[in-house]
Formats: structure tokens, sequence, C-alpha cells
């Protein structure tokens, strides 16, 4: 699938991120001052924060499908088209690292969706801009360091970067990896292989970080969402932060595996919509 994205590379925070937009019919832009009484406002622009090694391409089948919505997403440092880290990073600076790119756009709200990896960060945000952030949904995540493992096999395949950094041996892993379980196969066509330290730097900020102790302490709306069949994050995780985050809301599929929102796009939009919407 072709991308529908726009991209530019924005220096914030002390590094160069390449940052995509997929823009709302119409341009994206709020309406003017003065609309007809009763008008529905513009929605509140979403922010994707893809899972570990995943490029903003992969998101396609999700963004593009938000017609109405404004999208945008970021590479994190290694990944897709961001450079290399000068020097490691913790999930909590990339959260500052996302509100300073916030700044930088002038866009003082967002809405806020975490798939995987990408859901520390929205969790962390959201804790540390609670102001800043609208509504947040957690797909496939957990609550960090604390969460319970998923299948032996597929983490220890993770620890070795080399095995991600080449693009043969990349497709071979991520089919193994990102599919998770699902009987429903993910498309691997728009993945590019980040590189080794890109992907070292993700695992090791993951490894030291949890949620666990603020989860409790967040009070927007939040959708917790989830696959019975993700070997990668056993559905317990996901249980876990329903429970712990007052007022969540629970949504749980069967048979998409790890990346459920990509093996079956259409009615993981039906659910986020219908949320973000509501």
């Amino acid at each position: 699938m072709a991308t529908t994205a726009s991209f530019t590379m924005i220096g914030v925070a002390g590094r160069r991120l390449r940052v995509g937009h997929w823009y709302a019919q119409g341009g994206g832009h709020a309406q003017p001052a003065g609309r007809a009484t009763g008008a529905r406002p513009p929605a509140r622009p979403l922010v994707i924060l893809g899972g570990i090694g995943m490029n903003m391409e992969m998101l396609e089948p999700i963004a593009s499908r938000l017609p109405d919505r404004r999208v945008l997403s970021f590479d994190m440092p290694g990944i897709g088209g961001s450079p290399d880290p000068i020097f490691p990073y913790t999930i909590p600076h990339m959260a500052l690292t996302l509100a300073a790119l916030l700044d930088r756009l002038r866009i003082d709200q967002v809405d806020l969706l975490g798939i995987s990896w990408g859901g520390a960060v929205v969790q962390q945000f959201a804790f540390q801009h609670r102001t800043r952030t609208g509504k947040l949904v957690l797909a496939a995540t957990s609550a960090g360091s604390t969460m319970i493992p998923g299948t032996p096999s597929l983490l220890s395949q993770m620890l070795d970067p080399m095995e991600y950094s080449v693009e043969k041996a990349l497709r071979r892993n991520l089919a193994m990896f990102y599919n998770g379980g699902g009987a429903d196969r993910v498309s691997l066509n728009a993945a590019t292989a980040p590189s080794p330290l890109g992907w070292s730097c993700q695992l090791a900020s993951f490894a030291g970080w949890s949620s666990a102790a603020f989860l409790p302490l967040l009070g927007m709306p939040v959708l917790v969402m989830g696959d019975t069949d993700d070997q990668l994050i056993p559905p317990a995780n996901i249980h876990f932060l329903h429970n712990a985050i007052p007022g969540s809301k629970l949504e749980m599929t069967e048979g998409g595996g790890h990346l459920f929102m990509l093996a079956r796009p259409d009615a993981f939009i039906s659910k986020l919509t219908g949320f973000l919407d509501g």
C-alpha cells in the first residue's frame, strides 16, 4: 500500500526526527471563526506511535482510514528515516520530545494512540502532560518492566539487533514477531530495517521503564485494546492496564495476534473512531 502521508525532517529537543502527517480531507486545518452555529468542531489531531522498529509507513492502514482527522507520527531515533541517536534516551525523554514537537507544530492538545512499544511513550506523555491529552488509546501494550512476559522464543529473538538490520532477516523475523500468534497476516511490504543502534535503544529504554505507579492517576478517557492470541503481550497485561486505570474501557479481539490493528484494520478503526468521536 502506497503511503498517503507527507514527511519532513524537524529538529526538536536536540534531535532530528522524520515527522509524518496525514491531513484530514479539506486540509486538516481548523475551521475559521464564525462557522455555522451547530456545526461540529474539527476533531483533535491524533498522534500514533508504533511498535519497536516500526517505521511510519507501516501505520498507513490505520492513518489512511481516518479521513476526517489530522494524524501525525514520527520515526524514533534510528528507526525509519530518523538518524541514529547520538546518546541513549528514555521513555520520559521521548514523551518530552513529543511535547516539544507539538510546540513546534503549534498543536495544543491531541488524542493519542500507542501501539506496543509506542504505548509506553503515550502513557508517559499522558501522565506528564495531562492538560494536552484529550483521549488515550493503548493497543497491544503493557505497563513496562512489570509486564507478564510473552512467549520466550519471541522475546529472545528480539535481543540481537543484527537480526533486524538486514532486510532479508528483518522480514523473516518481523513476520514472526509482529504477527505474534494471529491467524491473519500483517503485510510487511512497508517495513524498512532499523539501525542496530536504533533497535537497541528502543529495547533498553523500555526495559527500565514502568507506568504501574502512575496509571491510577490518569484521569482522561482511556481505551485499552488487546487480542487474546497475542503471544508477545499476553492478555493479562491488557487486563492489568484496564484494572489500574480508573474508568477505562476495554476492547478484546480474537485471532489478530500482536498487531491485530494492522491485521484487521477495518474492525480496529470502527472501535477507535467510536471511542474518539463518542
